[in-house]
């Protein structure tokens, strides 16, 4: 298997939980801080840090450090490279 297989395997599995496309639902409008995406799941704060992690290895999120506090938003590039990906299946 090639590199580009490999890193969309890894898309696909950071897109097989349920919270984490909630999270790029979430994301659409915008950057989020990790305390507000807290209040919206009832998940605890080591659960979402597993998530933002998987979401921001494979790109589809990029992750920013505010003091205390991280602050997510959606990685654009990635998106647009995926959905041209699909296009090309059709």
């Amino acid at each position: 298997m090639n590199e580009e297989c490999r890193e969309k395997a890894q898309l696909f599995k950071a897109l097989s939980d349920s919270n984490r496309v909630m999270i790029l639902e979430m994301l659409k409008d915008g950057e989020m801080c990790a305390c507000h995406l807290l209040e919206r799941f009832q998940i605890t704060q080591p659960t979402l840090s597993h998530h933002m992690r998987l979401l921001c290895e494979c790109d589809l999120v990029i992750a920013r450090r505010e003091g205390k506090w991280m602050h997510y938003s959606l990685n654009t590039k990635t998106l647009g490279a995926l959905s041209d990906y699909f296009k090309e299946m059709i």
